[in-house]
């Protein structure tokens, strides 16, 4: 690992000086490259430099401690320097194999993302419309750029489909999270009785492909149909012919493009979606773990299929995958979904660039002795609370899949025996 290491700790200053030479910064896909792999590599160095600070203090304290001829109190302190050192060395090393990890190669895309109303008729396209303004207001978060490319609008103000692209650096890397089923429970606006209902929305995000990698034969390849735009835009919309529907021949995959007035721009974002799905097919053809095609991305949109429900009538998020509940419905729903995003992409064994628990034990350190937790509050006040996802929601996927759990049962069993059910 170090000889690795250190193979691109060298590089990473080959870089640095090529960055530095004219020809380069003259050259404007050469110095794109170049910065993308230093930015890359910027992490995986620095972290190597704090290794070699703490190894460097290692050999220090063991050699002082070999020569010998030290006061009390002197060695005492070499001793501790020796054993912070060592936990230093044994931190870092674990740091630096998760960020040698292979990277999703298509981390820094730009993508597309299709959302489509499911089970629930017009609930769930008013849903899907929810779901839109929330991946918005997220990339708006980001200062990501989102482009309509495609929508079927509903009367009501939803979707029963939606087509965008996001822009921006590391947005598939944040993204690629959200494909699957969405599941809605709320009284939807058309009920009388107050009913809870339940609907599902599917999400799938596609990283968006260059033209160089799919070269698409327009003469053999694609069936190009023209026709009228249809829904709000006026009357050039239903009077011009500028709509566009693309079939690919060869997979039978159809892509309608009409949100421009113009049949050039429309067909440019039809390709732009069609080269898309094609590359998300071609990269879950080579990886056994994820399906290989589209719809096994999304499902089917049944209600039993589920990675997140959002309760209206709680408050309350759950993704299912990983058993997190959260209480903060509204605020995710107005684009806090970091909290959500760094959960999973923490459970997936993804590196982050800072320590997330220092970080947030030193927060817990800056509390004023009187402060409480959200959690606290939640349970004095006889609210729901994050112990249902933390706890009891684990156990209840591991009693389902077959996997034995003992501290989460353990945990459970003194918080019972103290606190009762």
């Amino acid at each position: 690992m170090f000889e690795k290491l250190k193979a691109l700790e060298d590089k990473f200053n080959e870089i640095n000086e090529k960055l530095m030479q004219p020809e380069t910064v003259n050259n404007t896909s050469l110095y794109t490259s170049l910065m993308k792999e230093y930015k890359t590599l910027t992490p995986i160095v620095e972290k190597f430099g704090e290794y070699k600070k703490a190894k460097a203090a290692n050999d220090e304290a063991i050699e002082l401690l070999d020569a010998g001829g030290m006061d009390k109190d002197f060695k005492e302190m070499v001793q501790m320097q020796l054993e912070e050192s060592k936990e230093d060395m044994a931190k870092l090393e674990e740091e630096l194999k998760l960020l040698l990890l292979p990277k999703d190669p298509n981390d820094e895309r730009n993508v597309i993302i299709e959302i489509r109303g499911g089970a629930g008729g017009e609930e769930a396209a008013l849903f899907a419309g929810s779901l839109y303004r929330m991946y918005s207001m997220y990339a708006a978060s980001k200062g990501w750029t989102i482009e309509v490319m495609n929508a079927n609008e509903t009367e009501l103000g939803g979707y029963k489909e939606i087509t965008f692209s996001v822009s921006g650096e590391g947005a598939y890397s944040r993204l690629k999270y959200e494909s699957g089923v969405h599941r809605v429970q709320r009284v939807p606006e058309t009920e009388s009785q107050g009913r809870v209902h339940t609907s599902t929305v599917t999400v799938a995000v596609l990283p968006e492909a260059d033209e160089v990698e799919l070269d698409l034969n327009e003469e053999k390849d694609l069936k190009i149909d023209v026709f009228r735009s249809s829904g709000a835009g006026g009357q050039h919309i239903n009077k011009t012919s500028s709509a566009i529907r693309i079939t690919h021949l060869p997979t039978g995959m159809v892509v309608e493009c009409q949100d421009e007035r113009s049949q050039f721009k429309n067909k440019e974002k039809a390709l732009k979606v069609l080269r898309s799905r094609l590359l998300d097919q071609k990269v879950q053809a080579q990886n056994k773990e994820i399906a290989d095609n589209r719809r096994s991305q999304v499902g089917t949109g049944d209600r039993s299929e589920r990675i997140r429900t959002y309760n209206y009538p709680e408050g309350r998020i759950s993704d299912h995958r990983i058993g997190l509940t959260i209480y903060r419905l509204e605020q995710v729903l107005n684009g806090a979904l970091d909290e959500i995003i760094d959960a999973l992409a923490t459970a997936m064994g993804i590196p982050f660039l800072v320590d997330i628990e220092k970080t947030n034990l030193d927060i817990l350190d800056a509390l004023v002795p009187e402060a409480s937790t959200s959690m606290q509050r939640d349970i004095w006040a006889g609210k729901p609370s994050e112990i249902d996802g933390l706890l009891y929601e684990p156990l209840r996927l591991g009693e389902q899949y077959g996997v034995e759990m003992p501290n989460y049962e353990m945990i459970v069993k003194v918080l019972k025996e103290k606190y009762g059910e």
